[in-house]
């Protein structure tokens, strides 16, 4: 199959191909990857800007990038850098064009390669995981592209559908490779010093809050290096329909759940539980609200109830041999959910599972956001998804409704809307959690808004 550009990625190819080091803010499933590979091949005509890394998360390392080659005839090489450390070695030895490998791997690959840094073009794949680069600490994979970014690199792309899943304080990690911190500030402090206040929380946490100018002045300082491509000015897309399914907590696991709130302490068979921080505090009300908590830190969980199991398995009843994909968050809810549903099946690394969910042999596939939230195609197997167990990142959350989300949907040819079941146990951090999401995403849509380019009026 030969590739034909869309309109919107006519749009990105030119802003990739007249930006060396830019960001491309497009709406999941709006063809990321086709639009830089076919970027660079226009590219390679008048300069050199082969050999390409890839860097993704693991199953979009795997996998995505060499479908997407070999999915539109791509005249490309690509190798994967995954594995094994003999796996990896044998990988970055073959002679290609385009090399991927997952995030966690770079400090292996900068390592390795030592002074030989032979990658003249850097493509960050779901760029949000560079966010929480800073000068002198941050993570390790972050820390070992800084490296070479500027160094040794001609040309750096950042891709993502939510540059700002937690707000503005995300940008800076993101934008200092592109340009080595120009716009928003030569250091991480800078940036928040410019742009936001400090508000001191419990437990002596600092939450950074945005002051009133900080929108503007950010999106101005980005506009020339970040283009957005929103689904919405270029599909007529229906809006996914949602329905919260509330569960009230039993008796005692209503009990149960106030002590624990008011109190920070509480007994589950013997075991004692308590909360020393915020933090632990909002993890156990969540595990408690969806129906189970661990109780040592060997991992060892309890059940507390099933009101959010009856809810699922009245769901599963409801949609009649609907395939439903289904999102978890703790593995004491994946054990749960397993034990009830027992023909219900999890996302492994098997890719035969995802082939076997879009071909129709699937009809529950168990999900974590975290694992499945990238990269993965899954709207073929069906338009349904239902959140068991919620969490605070907004981005999990809007990457895995996206793997069968509407513009998904609409490229595959399916004319049937996409449906969002949240399962809300009342009166528990579950709603806090959903409303704080809504928060979240004002700030990240006036941010993608300002940066759109020849949108569609």
């Amino acid at each position: 199959m030969n590739f034909t550009p869309r309109p919107y990625q006519q749009i990105g190819i030119g802003h990739i191909v007249n930006t060396p080091r830019c960001g491309l803010w497009a709406g999941m499933g709006m063809g990321k990857s086709a639009t830089v590979l076919e970027a660079l091949l226009r590219l390679d005509i008048c300069e050199v800007v082969f050999p390409a890394l890839v860097i993704a998360p693991l199953r979009v390392a795997k996998t995505t990038w060499p479908d997407e080659v070999k999915k539109w005839g791509f005249p490309l090489n690509i190798s994967v850098i995954c594995g094994t450390a003999t796996e990896r070695s044998a990988a970055l030895q073959k002679q290609a064009d385009v090399y991927t490998i997952n995030y966690e791997n770079l400090p292996w690959l900068l390592e390795t390669l030592d002074d030989h840094w032979p990658f003249l073009t850097v493509i960050a794949d779901e760029s949000t995981k560079l966010k929480g680069f800073r000068l002198n600490q941050g993570t390790q994979r972050s820390k070992a592209l800084a490296k070479v970014a500027h160094k040794r690199v001609t040309r750096f792309v950042n891709l993502t559908g939510t540059p700002a899943p937690n707000g503005l304080i995300d940008l800076w990690g993101q934008s200092w490779f592109l340009d080595g911190g120009v716009r928003l500030g030569r250091s991480y402090s800078a940036f928040q010093e410019r742009w936001f206040q400090a508000l001191p929380g419990g437990d002596g946490y600092i939450q950074w809050r945005p002051l009133a100018h900080a929108q503007g002045e950010i999106q101005n300082q980005l506009k020339d290096i970040c283009l957005t491509l929103d689904p919405h000015d270029w599909f007529d897309l229906r809006e996914p329909i949602r329905t919260i399914v509330t569960v009230d907590l039993p008796d005692n696991a209503r009990e149960l759940y106030d002590q624990f709130e008011s109190e920070l302490f509480m007994e589950i068979e013997g075991h004692s539980i308590e909360a020393f921080n915020a933090a632990t505090k909002t993890i156990k009300c969540l595990q408690l609200a969806n129906g189970a908590a661990y109780v040592d830190e060997m991992a060892t969980w309890k059940a507390v109830h099933d009101a959010k199991l009856d809810a699922l398995k009245d769901i599963v009843e409801e949609a009649a041999g609907a395939s439903l994909l289904v999102a978890y968050h703790f593995k004491s809810d994946l054990a749960r959910i397993r034990k009830a549903i027992p023909h219900a099946r999890e996302l492994d690394q098997d890719p035969q599972t995802i082939r076997q969910w879009n071909d129709g042999s699937i009809s529950v596939l168990l999900a974590h956001p975290a694992s499945a939230g990238h990269g993965l195609n899954l709207q073929d197997g069906g338009h349904h998804i239902v959140f068991f167990g919620h969490w605070w990142d907004m981005e999990q959350r809007q990457q895995i409704i996206e793997r069968i989300g509407p513009v998904r949907q609409l490229q595959a040819g399916h004319d049937r809307p996409v449906w969002i079941y949240d399962i809300v146990a009342r009166g528990t951090v579950d709603e806090v959690v959903l409303k704080r999401h809504e928060t979240k995403r004002q700030v990240q849509d006036l941010l993608l808004d300002a940066m759109k380019k020849g949108a569609r009026q």
